[in-house]
C-alpha cells in the first residue's frame, strides 16, 4: 500500500534532522528548470503569481535565488521533516524513530510543485510552489503540464516495485489533479475526515488536513500493508462509516470534534 500527501506551505529548516538519513529527488533536473525561469521573476511578480503578500514575495524570491545544486545535508533537509502545516502536525515525523522513517521511505509518497514527486527523506531546499499554480514554463501554462506524465510514472513504479496493493489519497484535490487515476497500476482509496458540527457530518478543513497526517502516521506506525487495515484507525476519535462509504471512497467520522 502507497500513501500519497500534498507538501506544506510552512517550513522548518531551523530544527536539526532527527536522523542522518537521506536520499535526493528523483526529478532534480526537472526543478532545476523550474528554478531557472522562477529566477526571472520580481519579488513582485511572484507576489502577483503566487497571490501572497509583498514580504512573502521577496522571501520567496531569494529562496529561488538562493536555491543550488548539489543537494547536501548542509543546504537541504528531508521533505518530512521540512514540511510543518497541519498534515505535518499531526503526522508528527519528528518523533518517529529510524525503523519508522526507513518504512515510509518505501509506503510514502509527497507530491510538490517544484519536486514532483518526493520520497520522505528526499532533500529539499526552502520553496513556495503550489501545484495549482498558473506559471507558464518550457512545457505549459501551468504545472499539471509541466509535470505531466511523470508524477504517475514514478508511483506506478513505485506501487510495482514493491507490489502495493492500492494507493491511498491523503493528498489534497489541488495536488492529485497531477496524478493521471486512470493510468494508475493500483485501485485508489480516499479517506474523507467529517466532522460533526451544526447538526451533521461535513470536512472540517483544519480538523481534515490533520486527521490526514494521523492517518498516516497510523499507516506508517503500524506497518499497514493491507488497505483494509486502515478501516480500523481510530486516532483523535475518528471511526470508519461503513454505511457512508464506498468502495473508494472511506468515510472517516468524529462526533466530538477539538475545539468546535
Amino acid at each position: 500500500m502507497l500513501a500519497i500527501l500534498s507538501p506544506a506551505k510552512t517550513l522548518d529548516f531551523e530544527t536539526p534532522p532527527c536522523t542522518p538519513d537521506h536520499s535526493l529527488p528523483e526529478f532534480l533536473d526537472d526543478s532545476e528548470q523550474l528554478i531557472e525561469q522562477l529566477r526571472e521573476l520580481s519579488p513582485d511578480q511572484v507576489s502577483e503569481l503566487m497571490h501572497i503578500s509583498e514580504k512573502l514575495g521577496i522571501l520567496n524570491a531569494n529562496r529561488f535565488l538562493d536555491w543550488q545544486l548539489p543537494f547536501t545535508p548542509s543546504n537541504s533537509k528531508q521533505a518530512i521533516l521540512a514540511f510543518k502545516g497541519d498534515v505535518y502536525a499531526g503526522l508528527q515525523a519528528e518523533q518517529m524513530d529510524a525503523d519508522d522513517l526507513a518504512w515510509a521511505q518505501d509506503h510514502v509518497r509527497i507530491l510538490s510543485g517544484l519536486y514532483g514527486v518526493l520520497k520522505p527523506l528526499d532533500l529539499i531546499q526552502p520553496y513556495r510552489l503550489e501545484m495549482g499554480t498558473r506559471f507558464n514554463n518550457s512545457r505549459g501554462d501551468q504545472l499539471y503540464r509541466f509535470w505531466g506524465e511523470k508524477l504517475t510514472d514514478s508511483l506506478n513504479y513505485a506501487l510495482l516495485e514493491d507490489r502495493h496493493e492500492a494507493l491511498v489519497n491523503l493528498a489534497s484535490d489541488e495536488y492529485f489533479k497531477a496524478v493521471q487515476p486512470k493510468r494508475l497500476k493500483a485501485p485508489v482509496i480516499k479517506p474523507i475526515f467529517k466532522d460533526w458540527k451544526n447538526g451533521k457530518y461535513k470536512v472540517i478543513s483544519f480538523f481534515a488536513k490533520k486527521a490526514r497526517g494521523l492517518m498516516s502516521r497510523y499507516i506508517i506506525q503500524h506497518k499497514l500493508t493491507n488497505p483494509e487495515d486502515i478501516k480500523h484507525f481510530d486516532a483523535a476519535g475518528y471511526s470508519f462509516d461503513t454505511s457512508a462509504s464506498t468502495q473508494d471512497t472511506w468515510i472517516f467520522t468524529r462526533d466530538n470534534p477539538e475545539n468546535v
